[in-house]
């Protein structure tokens, strides 16, 4: 492929490619513009990416350097195939990380709602909330909020009291789980750390949805094209101030790829399309509904909607790849077999599976399971996290209740969890006559919240097996569970419900002891 490049387009090209050779390379020191650029005009073009970096975007010596090469040309090019022509495939071709810190509980879930990013989020499981850096808890303040003083005051001083609370739980909660975690021969670090993040599993309910937490995004410029449009007109003032934000700074690493984003013909208006349609669907929705007149739920997983010849669906794909036949044949087919012969073909397709990451193909994505689920907004923030399938929820509110988990009663301090839940609703209730798009923020983690899961088999193995390891949070596990039992049970689909043989519903009070210990294990074994 690079036969056609003297030694001396060679030494050019070398700091800017993996290989000045091999046909498989990767880009290096290059802008995302120009990277984004090359491919796109690689799709149009018969020469080879090595020599269209080189006639094209380094046209002399002069252009060589990193910090600018071709870097007008990229941008000319991204002006005419993406902002005139909207091509939206280009503004595939470039990325950027940004990190967003200081983000509420509630600003996460709205920045990680899109589904072709990466996201990492600080955990409030391993984190203890306990300090106060510059003098403050770490929670956030609208600036709604504090365009009203006494609101603002009211809101300060109940969060303050429920992190203080918290504050205080955390090593009665840890004495109390150091006499039930066993002693083997866990080294005594993995130990502590097992421990420490029972501790903090057992009382981050205390804290607010306004606690706040630092992430990481890695997306592409279409990606950040769709979350800046849907910050510009949210109706959260933290979401559109951290929106103004991002595009300031991601101008400064990828502008070519944000053109349409602030226009009035075309980012602007796609974000009061969303803002004005999602305002008459609520409208419409609550249309003779009563404020706040939703009941006390307990934490609930129903499988509401299912193929009932789900099994058959997956067979039939498992099979006609390989049949070459229609796969109208491939079903009258399957129809015919007996059970054995079913759960034979599935055995087959699932194989020797040896941890929970190799799971079988695309066969079962051929049924669809669709589940209501009431559970705390903790539970919700970690299941959320799987983007792929389609998720919906409804609003965060006090009005579902919440539940006090065992080891704090039997620890004794039930009364100031107690305490930090009415008080909780207290402050929503009054958010809710000021600034009502605000009020999430007062809800602490351990009020239920309703949403709904749609996803197909393979989706549901992922998440199932992954969300019910002993070392998760007791809450999605149990989610996670039920979800299993649901598959298996209701929608009668049991050698489904058997190819997830990773599912794990054991009720165990160690928690992350095992994984502490693997990973202690391995830290020693990487220093010896």
């Amino acid at each position: 492929m690079s036969s056609d490049l003297s030694d001396a387009e060679r030494a050019r090209l070398a700091p800017y490619v993996t290989d000045v050779d091999g046909p498989v390379f990767a880009l290096t020191n290059l802008p995302e513009t120009v990277k984004g650029a090359l491919f796109a005009r690689y799709s149009r073009s018969p020469k080879s990416l090595r020599r269209l970096l080189l006639d094209e975007f380094m046209p002399d010596a002069h252009r060589a350097a990193a910090a600018g090469t071709g870097a007008e040309r990229a941008d000319a090019l991204f002006d005419r195939v993406l902002a005139q022509y909207g091509d939206d495939s280009v503004a595939q071709l470039g990325a950027a990380h940004v990190a967003v810190e200081g983000a509420s509980n509630i600003l996460t879930k709205v920045l990680q709602w899109g589904r072709i990013a990466s996201y990492l989020e600080q955990s409030t499981r391993y984190i203890a909330y306990t300090d106060r850096p510059d003098g403050r808890w770490r929670y956030h303040t609208p600036s709604a909020v504090a365009a009203h003083p006494d609101l603002a005051t009211e809101y300060r001083d109940t969060l303050d009291r429920a992190f203080e609370r918290y504050r205080d739980l955390v090593p009665v909660l840890t004495q109390y789980w150091d006499t039930r975690v066993p002693m083997d021969d866990t080294p005594a670090q993995a130990r502590t750390r097992a421990i420490h993040a029972r501790a903090l599993d057992s009382l981050r309910g205390m804290l607010p949805a306004a606690t706040t937490s630092n992430m990481g995004i890695f997306a592409s410029g279409q990606a950040y094209e769709a979350l800046l449009t849907r910050l510009m007109r949210h109706p959260l003032s933290e979401a559109r101030e951290c929106g103004e934000r991002m595009l300031v700074q991601l101008r400064q690493v990828i502008p070519a790829f944000l053109t349409r984003v602030d226009r009035p013909d075309r980012g602007v208006r796609h974000a009061e399309y969303l803002a004005e349609t999602a305002a008459a669907t609520r409208d419409v929705a609550t249309r003779g509904r009563a404020a706040g007149t939703a009941a006390a739920e307990e934490a609930r997983v129903t499988l509401l909607d299912f193929d009932p010849d789900g099994e058959e669906r997956v067979l039939t794909h498992a099979l006609w790849p390989d049949s070459m036949q229609p796969l109208a044949d491939v079903r009258d087919r399957v129809r015919t077999m007996s059970a054995g012969e079913r759960r034979a073909v599935l055995t087959a397709y699932t194989g020797n599976r040896a941890d929970r990451r190799h799971r079988p193909g695309r066969a079962l994505e051929a049924t669809t399971y669709t589940f209501e689920i009431v559970c705390d907004y903790g539970a919700y923030r970690d299941l959320q996290r799987h983007r792929i399938l389609s998720l919906q929820a409804q609003a965060l509110t006090p009005y579902l209740g919440w539940a006090l988990p065992q080891e704090v009663e039997d620890a004794g301090v039930a009364e100031p969890y107690r305490a930090v839940m009415a008080e909780s609703a207290g402050l929503y209730a009054a958010l809710l006559e000021a600034t009502p798009a605000e009020a999430p923020y007062a809800v602490s983690l351990a009020h239920r919240m309703r949403f709904t899961l749609i996803l197909n088999a393979r989706e549901a193995m992922h998440l199932i097996e992954l969300r019910s390891q002993p070392q998760g949070h007791a809450s999605y596990r149990r989610v996670a569970q039920l979800m299993h039992d649901a598959i298996r049970d209701v929608a009668g689909h049991h050698d489904i419900a058997d190819m997830m043989s990773f599912v794990d519903h054991s009720d165990s009070d160690v928690g992350r002891l095992a994984a502490e210990r693997r990973s202690q294990e391995r830290a020693e074994a990487r220093s010896s």
